[in-house]
């Protein structure tokens, strides 16, 4: 099949997620290896964006590639009511390394699968129905996890499950609680009192939270803001779930996105980097007295698919290799590096409004004029971005473009000198973003 052939099949017999197919140019990729991705024909792109912020180990790891064949060759799948040594092993392993008092899990095959059974979890735990959730938030594409969701997506789906209460985030759009992160933290956290009062804290049965806020920004919260949630939160007997289907697994530079705010959720859900996406795998971390409700009360959630062999055996090689290789740590130094590259690129390029990053969780802002407006509104489109992102593509890079900004999230194996030409790709095409910049 040619590289054409092999787009025209898919442009005609399958449909393209969150866009008109018929307006969708795919990338062609034919294999991938390490932090780079290659086309049919001969074409090399450094994956800047782990795809979806998930391949955290890199591309075709060896060791994980011989744990697929080697599972696959012992037991592939059972029912959900099985015990297996690949779930019992994995099931081990994560309660070892996840922190705190999360010591069980329920296995799904996605991100969203993980909090729609978290939403089903604190539900029937609490015996509360309301759900607090951000604007600035992305939850996942079922039907619960979008109405949960707080970004534009929520929107075309309207009239979706109810009982979900959607707040302002530490970082709204243009609004500002404050200039410094004890003022924005304190101020947002009396907002967020308060609508709790307004809901009846006796009806709330938790809070989700993307620990760093992800496809929305990626906005790591305020100094303080995490702690000061925990407390709020536990006052009113609201749990809190952190989403770290995004930030985990090592993307912050920790192993999970909630340990620099030094607190531990009452739930963890976790996806994409839980198996660096080789196989389709997420979970739902419990806390001890929630897990030991479960033991004494139905659960009542599932899925075929729960649990399923190959993808345990999976993830307990990806996991490991995070864990040998120290790819946390090196998302942490890495990380410094990033920061290095983003303010140059703000001091070099007037287009450049600035960035956020921690660990190898970056995103980079272009604006249109001195005055800091972005170079497109809110959830529209912009042709310079357009063309910003085929040049970036002509040049060896891929990425994620999102309106006016764009995403900095190599796999974790990433080295300096291949973050560095990262961004020397990255500086190249920003003279596209200047052009366009009104002054």
């Amino acid at each position: 099949m040619t590289q054409d052939e092999m787009i025209d099949a898919c442009l005609k017999h399958t449909l393209y997620s969150w866009a008109a197919t018929g307006k969708v140019t795919p990338l062609p990729i034919e294999r991938a290896e390490g932090i780079y991705l290659y086309g049919p024909n001969g074409q090399k792109w450094m994956d800047f964006n782990s795809q979806l912020m998930s391949v955290n180990i890199g591309h075709s790891h060896p060791k994980v590639v011989q744990a697929i064949k080697d599972q696959a060759d012992t037991l592939i799948y059972t029912i959900p009511g099985s015990a297996t040594k690949a779930r019992a092993e994995l099931a081990t392993r994560l309660a070892e390394i996840v922190p705190g008092n999360i010591n069980t899990f329920f296995f799904t095959l996605s991100g969203a699968e993980s909090n729609e059974n978290a939403i089903k979890a604190v539900r029937q735990y609490s015996g509360r129905f309301k759900i607090l959730s951000r604007y600035r938030s992305y939850h996942g594409a079922t039907n619960a996890c979008l109405s949960m969701t707080g970004d534009p997506r929520r929107n075309q789906n309207a009239g979706g499950a109810p009982g979900f209460v959607h707040v302002m985030d530490p970082w709204p759009m243009t609004f500002s609680w404050g200039e410094t992160d004890e003022e924005i933290t304190r101020k947002n956290l009396i907002y967020l009192e308060e609508v709790i009062q307004y809901n009846g804290p006796e009806t709330i049965a938790a809070m989700f939270i993307e620990s760093v806020t992800g496809t929305n920004g990626i906005l790591p919260p305020p100094k303080g803001y995490l702690k000061g949630l925990r407390a709020l939160l536990d006052k009113y007997g609201i749990l809190l779930v952190c989403d770290e289907v995004m930030a985990g697994w090592g993307r912050t530079g920790k192993l999970f996105a909630f340990e620099h705010g030094d607190i531990v959720p009452d739930i963890v859900t976790m996806a994409k980097g839980l198996t660096s996406s080789y196989i389709p795998l997420g979970a739902v971390g419990m806390s001890d007295p929630i897990a030991q409700y479960f033991r004494d009360n139905v659960f009542w959630g599932g899925l075929t698919y729960n649990a399923h062999a190959l993808c345990m055996g999976t993830a307990l090689a990806a996991v490991n290799v995070l864990m040998e290789e120290k790819l946390v740590e090196n998302a942490a130094a890495m990380g410094e590096i990033m920061r290095s590259e983003i303010d140059r690129l703000t001091a070099k390029h007037p287009s450049v409004k600035g960035g956020r990053c921690i660990g190898l969780f970056g995103m980079v802002d272009i604006q249109k004029n001195s005055a800091g407006d972005p170079i497109v509104p809110f959830n529209t489109n912009s042709p310079v971005m357009a063309a910003f992102a085929k040049r970036l593509l002509e040049n060896g890079l891929f990425t994620f473009i999102r309106w006016g900004s764009f995403m900095c999230n190599p796999p974790l194996c990433i080295t300096k000198e291949q973050l560095l030409e990262g961004f020397a790709i990255i500086d190249e095409a920003l003279e596209i973003c200047d052009a366009a910049f009104e002054g």
